[in-house]
């Protein structure tokens, strides 16, 4: 395995393990514009509209799109940020407590817009960060539910149906630096992790102030009267990685995460119950990203969290098994004209497409044609 993902290596597609490996196409290539794409995200949240998809960058544009037959990619809305001056570096779906669905989107102004892309407008704006927001997640139990990490060195809870901020995670154990990444547990609603470019992974538990998340469902009064409560410490604090640590997404009771060497670590955290905060890491296994070795370069799964997709910074993507051990690289997707570095890929539901944003404002459609007849 090392001769064929080693850095000084190029390794080739078909170096791999036959009953893993998938072949993907480029189907279609969009370019939106000169700005950078920051983010791309398809829709989990309703499983309506599983093949839509969100992107969003320097061009203070959302743009919804959807896959269809074919390679095809439909745009079916745009928004343009009536600030001149927004950049946005994140984009996720929600929605709403009757099911509507959501975009919500933040960046460079510390400003999270939230679109009814029902009704086509603006649903609110939350104005609480001092800073830029670096990502934006939602819960996937509970999709009213939303994370924002920050610039300013806070992580905050806001509830998209009455526009409150619940939860500031942030304080004296909080982190000392911009907050670059956040994720929801998947099944323990309990839970989050952050992560950013103080060099740490926390893990916070929200068990304690559930009661103010369920306040806010029924809250009636302003949304600025509300009891925002502070999180100060976490129940876990790792120090997995030497430098920025710019994503983190939980698998399992398992955290992936990756900082600027190459590489995304999967570890598991060992809480001691009895010192809140403190506890052990045990680094389960690695999977090696040659050439991504710049920050703010995000990876994503499909729904399942049966593989992960990374881009670089010379647009190649390398797509991993996450449910094997040791690593199995599924694929590795090179195209001539894709040497821009690629700030975030997107997996469908079922894994059999992948979609990159490129620092060059460009759209990258790959298509999984392993089973298909040539015509």
């Amino acid at each position: 395995m090392a001769k064929v993902f080693g850095l000084g290596s190029e390794p080739v597609v078909g170096s791999l393990t036959p009953s893993k490996k998938r072949d993907y196409r480029v189907t279609n290539r969009l370019q939106e514009g000169k700005r950078p794409l920051y983010a791309v995200v398809f829709n989990f949240i309703d499983s309506r509209y599983l093949s839509v998809f969100a992107t969003v960058g320097g061009n203070r544009q959302i743009t919804v799109y959807q896959c269809l037959e074919g390679g095809v990619i439909a745009v079916l809305q745009s928004y343009v940020d009536e600030d001149k001056d927004e950049s946005f570096y994140t984009v996720s779906w929600a929605s709403n407590v009757d099911g509507a669905p959501f975009l919500v989107a933040g960046g460079i102004n510390g400003v999270i817009r939230v679109i009814d892309t029902g009704s086509e407008r603006i649903y609110k704006s939350f104005v609480g960060h001092g800073d830029s927001i670096n990502e934006i997640r939602t819960q996937a139990l509970k999709s009213s539910l939303v994370i924002s990490a920050s610039k300013d060195e806070s992580v905050r809870l806001w509830n998209v149906h009455t526009g409150i901020c619940i939860l500031i995670f942030a304080g004296a154990g909080g982190h000392r630096n911009e907050v670059l990444s956040v994720d929801f547990h998947p099944s323990d609603i309990y839970k989050i992790a952050s992560c950013g470019m103080d060099n740490t992974v926390k893990i916070w538990s929200m068990k304690e102030f559930w009661s103010y998340v369920e306040k806010s469902f029924t809250w009636t009064d302003l949304p600025s009267k509300f009891p925002t409560k502070y999180v100060q410490f976490p129940i876990f604090n790792a120090s997995v990685h030497s430098n920025y640590v710019d994503c983190n997404r939980w698998l399992g009771d398992f955290i992936l995460s990756k900082s600027v060497d190459n590489e995304i670590v999967l570890w598991e955290p060992k809480v001691k119950e009895q010192t809140p905060g403190e506890g052990v890491v045990d680094i389960l296994q690695k999977y090696p990203v040659p050439e991504c070795d710049i920050w703010f370069i995000k990876f994503s799964c499909d729904f399942h969290y049966n593989q992960a997709a990374i881009g670089n910074r010379e647009g190649k993507i390398f797509v991993w098994e996450l449910q094997s051990s040791p690593p199995v690289l599924i694929a590795r997707l090179v195209h001539p004209q894709s040497k821009s570095p690629i700030r975030q890929t997107a997996v469908s539901f079922d894994g059999s497409i992948i979609l990159s944003c490129c620092e060059d404002g460009t759209i990258w459609r790959w298509d999984d044609v392993t089973n298909v007849p040539p015509a």
